[in-house]
């Protein structure tokens, strides 16, 4: 907003688009973090119009959180920026409580200023402990180290996400939803088909507008199956890029939403007898700019090397769902009645395995896991399926011969909880804290809900449902 009094920075969308481009390619070439340091510092000295910088993390079952920093604080106090830990759930205790914040400068963001306000400027940040560690809760770290060691063997993980939505009819719908007990559509047009003006059709619009602007290189986007659904796709990159993407995907969506008076809302399952949502992620390794999982000769055009990956993955799946649904309502999406990928199995062409192989070439080829649920943490379930698909167990005779009869991922939580604690593979996979804290919260929203799911969504499990609660709604138990 710039008046006599204010004079804020407004940058148009499509010079967004080639700034947010230019720092994405920057970053996945792996250009020298501390010289990004100093470019995006001296910018932000020599840009007199922005005034804020908003710095962004997400805790251990998902939520994404942002603090807006005055710009002179932050340049003035980038060693020593520090939060309140326990009162992330999920961080440290109460006793312990302060925690640093370093921001990892490649992952910086132009932002529209009619979506995000004037004047402002966004950069993801990585969680420290006190004396500067990286902090074992925060899984993008994780990933992000992962990666790391990727590349030095002259390897890239890849992944592209597909993540459905609805839009409800006004704004908090959801965090309402324990007293109205039902969402509302704003349109029922159905699969790729509603008006050019239509509400969903505008918010689509909108929505992909913003992705853009803030490089996310859009493909296509439309209605999904179930009324007021929508999903916006966007190309493949770098898995911690593509883990914030989704982040600021759900974030683009629920701004846009909430300036239309409607709510994006990305719960698995939050209308019975309809379509659920999922956030199927393809997946695949290039080493040395090959495509590890391209084999023009192998079945369904995979390597040997390619099925060897998504083999481990199966062979973990049950050890691994609680990763990928994490809440009581995502179970509710693995009904088979639904196109639901409940079945431990890969196949080219039947929608309810787990795994599908999409038709490819040497450059597209992938893995197409579909039993991700879009309210799982990004960085926990990549991190998860990459390190499984990489180093997990291997498929041993009994596994091999389970796999020939066909097996179902938990159709509840607590299955799904007892499964995960059992596991000394998901133990060691994320280190005992991590799996025990973990564990621990993923049971706490599962107590204060029915235990039987039904044929109904009950009020608790939108209520205490991790993306949907805060400390107003959780002390409502």
């Amino acid at each position: 907003m710039e008046t006599p009094l204010r004079h804020f920075l407004e940058i148009p969308y499509d010079q967004l688009e080639e700034m947010n481009l230019a720092g994405k390619a920057d970053r996945v070439a792996g250009k020298d973090p501390g010289r990004i340091q100093e470019e995006r510092v001296q910018y932000l000295s020599d840009e007199k119009r922005i005034k804020a910088v908003t710095v962004c993390f997400t805790d251990l079952e998902g939520r994404f959180h942002m603090l807006d920093y005055d710009k002179k604080f932050l340049l003035k106090s980038l060693d020593n920026l520090t939060f309140d830990g326990s009162s992330i759930r999920g961080f440290s205790r109460q006793a312990e409580s302060d925690l640093r914040l370093r921001v990892d400068w490649p992952a910086f963001y132009w932002l529209p200023a009619d979506v995000f306000g004037p004047g402002k400027v966004l950069v993801f940040g990585e969680v420290c402990d006190q004396d500067g560690a990286p902090y074992t809760a925060d899984l993008r770290a994780r990933l992000k180290s992962f990666a790391a060691e990727l590349k030095k063997k002259d390897m890239v993980a890849n992944v592209a996400n597909e993540i459905e939505g609805f839009i409800f009819k006004g704004r908090d719908a959801e965090r309402r939803y324990f007293e109205t007990g039902q969402f509302e559509y704003p349109s029922t047009g159905g699969y790729y088909h509603s008006l050019p003006g239509d509400t969903l059709r505008r918010f689509i619009d909108t929505a992909a507008e913003v992705q853009r602007a803030l490089g996310f290189a859009n493909e296509k986007d439309h209605p999904e199956v179930a009324p007021s659904q929508f999903e916006m796709n966007y190309g493949y990159t770098e898995a911690t890029v593509a883990a914030d993407q989704v982040q600021l995907y759900k974030l683009i969506a629920r701004q846009v939403a909430a300036e239309m008076d409607l709510t994006a809302c990305f719960l698995p399952k939050p209308v019975a007898n309809v379509n659920g949502n999922g956030c199927h992620t393809n997946m695949s390794l290039a080493k040395a700019g090959r495509n590890c999982f391209y084999d023009a000769k192998g079945q369904d055009g995979l390597s040997e090397f390619g099925w060897g990956f998504l083999n481990r993955i199966l062979a973990s799946a049950n050890d691994i769902c609680l990763v990928m649904n994490s809440s009581v309502n995502a179970y509710r999406r693995l009904d088979p009645h639904f196109e639901a990928p409940n079945q431990i199995k890969v196949s080219a062409s039947d929608r309810g395995a787990m795994i599908r192989i999409p038709i490819g070439n040497e450059r597209t080829a992938r893995i197409e896991v579909r039993s991700i649920a879009p309210d799982a943490n990004p960085y926990l379930a990549i991190y998860s399926l990459f390190k499984t698909g990489l180093e997990g167990p291997g498929v041993d005779d009994e596994s091999e011969s389970k796999r020939q009869r066909t097996r179902f991922l938990p159709d509840n939580i607590y299955d799904a909880i007892r499964l995960f604690k059992a596991s000394k593979y998901a133990q060691e996979l994320l280190g005992e804290a991590v799996h025990e804290k973990y564990a621990e919260l993923k049971l706490a929203s599962a107590e204060r809900c029915a235990k039987a799911l039904g044929a109904r969504v009950k009020r608790s499990e939108i209520q205490f449902h991790h993306e949907v609660t805060n400390q107003y709604l959780w002390g409502q138990f």
